[in-house]
This record gives C-alpha cells, structure tokens and sequence, in this order.
C-alpha cells in the first residue's frame, strides 16, 4: 500500500554552509586511519624470525651429529677390528680333574670366533658347545675385554670304571662316560653289574656318591645283582652287603661305626641291607 505523499520521511537537506559537492557524513561516523608499524615492532618481529629459523637449524644439527656418534659406537663395536677376538686371549680354566676335560676342544670352540668384535660374540651359544666337549659337567663364558673370553668349565670327575673291550671306561656320578684306562685306574672302584641293566649301574653310582671321603677311599669294587643289591668290597678284603640306594647316609654310618668297634676284628661281610639292623659274619 503507497505511503501518502505527507507521511513520506523527508529527504535531509544539506546544510546551508557545507561546502559544494562534499557529502554529509552521517552521525557518529569515524574515518579509517591506515596501521602504522613502528620501527622498534619491525625489528622484534624480525628478531623472532630470526630465533626459529636459528632453533630449526640449531635442531638439524643436533639430529645429524648425533646420528654420526651412533653410526661410529655401531661400527667401532659391531664390525671395527678394535674389539675383535683375539685367540692369544682366550683362557679355559678347569674344576675338577683336568685329565678329563679335553682342553684343547674346548679352546677350539672358542677360538673358531676368532676376529669377531666383542659385543656380537653369542656366549650362551659359545657354553652349549662347551658343554658338548666330553668330559664337561658344567660351563661359562665369559668376556675379557678388549679381546679375550674366560671360559670356566666344571670336569666330570669319575667315580667308578667297568670293565670294558680293551681296558676300563670311566664313568661320573651320572653314568657319563668320562675317559678309558688301559689299567685298573688307581682309586676308583671297579664296577661289576648285569649287561642291559642301567637301573644296577645307577644305584651303584648313587651308593658311590654318597658315601663319606674316608670309606670311599677304602672301597676297591662295587657289584650288584639288581637295583636292590648293591655290594661294596674294601682294601682289606672284608664287604659289604648295602642292598639298595635308600638311606645310604644312615647305612654309611653304620658301617663306620661298626668298623671302629674293638669287635669288628675279623669281621668278612658288614650287612647293613637294614641299617637299624646290622648283621656282621665273619
């Protein structure tokens, strides 16, 4: 609907002293002035400009050296002859009765890494071949810096011989074949048991290892007929009757008990199958 001619907002009309072709502005109006930047605002921004460029590239330069150091650690370590084995170096000390551990394999053993740094040498690898060397019980490896390995290996000492083709094997408290005699070997029992029995063989090796150092010393044979009846002969020719493994502590100080006794003159066989009671014959 048309808004009548008198109710029309009427047209503002420049102001009688405003100059000719100079627009009015409008009330509460302010003109735009241009950002001035000052010098001192200019140099702080180039400063901080300055500040990251010399951080990335203080960055860079940290990365890179210290990329250089690890690739030379690496290389002086891993791969540089500076820690190579060297076999001048490599020391095999044995425990235990020496005759029979094979030094010279086990050497070889050790030796065959030869010209291999330090840090790569594999020494839980390097102990199962050691322990593979007849005669060894037991075993570690070591590294000797800069250049060398201590390798400490525990013989198989032997405890008992048996009669064999030619001579005697010599056999650990295990049934571990440790060595060959021509000859009776001096100081160890020479085992008598059935043929495809180990069950025998084992239970005079346990009776053998169980006994105190003074009766082990005067103990020349060892026999059994089955796991439940070992016997023992001693230097003086007299025997004894230990029937099965059990409780060879208690049967081991009965019978020295028995042969300390004034009555044990003349005493042949010490029976001390039941320990708790004894029977001597003569």
């Amino acid at each position: 609907m048309p808004v009548p001619r008198d109710e029309r907002v009427p047209r503002a009309e420049p102001a009688e002293d405003a100059p000719v072709g100079v627009v009015p502005r409008k009330p509460g109006w302010q003109p735009r002035r241009p950002v001035v930047v000052s010098a001192g605002s200019a140099a702080r921004f180039a400063e901080r400009v300055r500040m990251r460029r010399r951080i990335r590239r203080d960055r860079v330069l940290a990365w890179s050296a210290g990329g250089a150091v690890a690739a030379t650690l690496a290389w002086l370590l891993l791969v540089s002859p500076v820690l190579a084995l060297d076999p001048a170096h490599v020391t095999v000390r044995v425990r235990g009765d020496r005759a029979v551990v094979d030094v010279a394999a086990v050497t070889a053993v050790l030796t065959h890494q030869a010209g291999t740094p330090l840090p790569r040498l594999d020494t839980v690898g390097l102990r199962r071949q050691v322990l593979d060397v007849p005669g060894v019980r037991a075993a570690s490896v070591a590294r000797a810096w800069p250049h060398g390995l201590v390798a400490t290996v525990v013989a198989r000492d032997p405890v008992a011989a048996v009669p064999a083709a030619k001579g005697y094997t010599l056999l650990d408290a295990d049934g571990v074949q440790v060595g060959r005699s021509a000859d009776p070997p001096s100081g160890l029992p020479v085992v008598s048991v059935p043929l495809g029995d180990p069950a025998a063989m084992q239970a005079v090796l346990l009776v053998l290892q169980s006994l105190p150092s003074d009766l082990a010393g005067q103990v020349t044979g060892a026999s059994a007929k089955n796991q439940d009846a070992v016997s023992l002969t001693l230097s003086d020719g007299s025997r004894v009757e230990w029937g099965s493994a059990d409780r060879s502590a208690l049967k081991a100080a009965v019978v020295e008990t028995l042969r300390g006794s004034p009555a044990s003159k003349g005493v042949k066989v010490y029976d001390v199958s039941a320990p708790t009671l004894p029977i001597t014959r003569s």
